[in-house]
């Protein structure tokens, strides 16, 4: 099997895009179609569908996307291997938001490193607005947060996207059966104008509902923590809390407008001689994938 073909399919189907992916291999769109034709073929199996939106994945091509990162980053690390010592051996600096860090950022060191045992990795944890500010200033090679950045220089990827709900320490407490009632606790969420926090002032407002009662807070365990202690009602992912919720130390408040899923995004520099922040997103997708799979919708 060739392996270009796969590294083709590959970059399709994350930019969702034949002529974004020629852009980036540095090939024509014809030479792009042409090889995922040969790949097809030699599948026996379409792995795309086309449509008025665009190019997606089918069902097939979704079944063996895993199989194919592997095979790419099994053969990258085989060549690296071989290569000199600066190329085989380096620091990267990865940076990840908080809701990253408390679901599936210590599964990916674990992988990283074991794919990759003489890479060494320094890790920022910080807010997504910082996160980003940092990768396009140059102090991080990869960061996981919440936003596409349109930069020459970096790439942009979604991994996930987690949905949002409003989690109490109370099942029926007062003032929580209506939406407009709910508008009138004290509501926890994440950092001033970071994306959830935006979506959630967006979503009061289109109800009518005044937004000065939100309390922003950069730390998921320190979110946690207050909900709990019924300081006010939580605006997050609860998947940051399941275990509380299968506990009934946490719910879910359920029949309530909710805001927008919370996005997971990958961000790296490209550019000519920069490989291994692309080769630490490849490793990040299939543990986010696996992740993904194991928590369910």
């Amino acid at each position: 099997m060739n392996l270009r073909f796969l590294e083709t399919f590959l970059w399709v189907a994350r930019l969702k895009s034949f002529s974004l992916a020629a852009d980036k291999l540095c090939a024509t769109q014809a030479s792009v179609s042409s090889r995922i034709a040969a790949l097809e073929a030699e599948l026996g199996a379409k792995l795309f569908v086309r449509d008025t939106k665009g190019v997606a994945l089918s069902a097939e091509g979704a079944r063996i996307l895993g199989h194919a990162e592997l095979v790419v980053d099994t053969v990258a690390a085989l060549r690296a291997s071989l290569q000199t010592d600066n190329l085989a051996v380096g620091k990267m600096r990865v940076g990840a938001m908080d809701t990253v860090v408390h679901t599936w950022f210590v599964d990916f060191i674990s992988e990283l490193t074991s794919v990759y045992p003489n890479l060494e990795v320094e890790v920022t944890a910080d807010t997504a607005l910082n996160l980003g500010e940092q990768l396009l200033k140059g102090f991080l090679d990869v960061a996981f947060h919440t936003d596409l950045l349109r930069s020459e220089s970096v790439c942009s990827v979604e991994l996930a996207r987690y949905p949002m709900c409003w989690i109490a320490a109370q099942c029926r407490a007062p003032g929580l059966d209506a939406f407009d009632h709910l508008g009138k606790q004290r509501l926890v969420t994440f950092s001033r104008h970071s994306r959830p926090h935006q979506d959630v002032v967006r979503l009061l407002q289109q109800h009518g509902i005044e937004t000065s009662g939100i309390s922003c807070v950069n730390s998921v365990a320190a979110m946690t923590r207050l909900v709990r202690n019924g300081f006010g009602v939580g605006v997050m992912p609860p998947l940051l809390v399941r275990d509380l919720l299968a506990q009934q130390r946490l719910y879910v408040l359920d029949g309530l407008p909710l805001p927008p899923p919370m996005p997971i995004v990958a961000a790296w520099h490209v550019g000519a001689g920069i490989e291994w922040p692309e080769r630490i997103v490849r490793v990040a997708q299939r543990v986010a994938r696996r992740y993904g799979a194991e928590a369910g919708p």
